[in-house]
């Protein structure tokens, strides 16, 4: 068995541990030189999810967070579909063109149902 063959292997083990451990051990070795590790109160509030990150798991919260993130989850989708079509628009040609148009009616009369049942309605 030659051992020559798995030294690139070795070598891309090596640098992906090295890519990964070396930054944090940088922020670590830095935030004590030039921040403080104290926690605050700013530090330890509740960050974008909209209720204490540290109480009872089984607690009630407002769904409208999920539902916010799951309609924009879709809406964003619509554009990660529109750039290859945009790209390739030429290649397709006039049925490749409708079907999008097809695809977008079907999107706005989603968002146009959701709009009237006020799931974007912030209260």
């Amino acid at each position: 068995m030659n051992l020559d063959q798995y030294l690139p292997v070795l070598l891309f083990i090596l640098v992906g541990v090295a890519v990964g451990v070396i930054p944090q051990a940088l922020g670590w070795l830095l935030s004590g030189a030039i921040g403080a590790r104290k926690p605050d109160a700013a530090k330890n509030s509740p960050y974008e999810c909209g209720f204490e990150a540290f109480e009872d798991a089984r607690m009630k919260f407002d769904v409208r967070y999920y539902l916010v993130a799951i309609l924009f989850i879709l809406f964003d989708l619509e554009i990660a579909f529109l750039f290859p079509w945009a790209v390739a628009l030429r290649e397709i040609g006039p049925v490749g063109f409708w079907a999008m148009m097809v695809f977008l009616a079907i999107l706005v009369v989603g968002f146009v149902y959701e709009w009237k049942k006020g799931a974007l309605d912030w209260e």
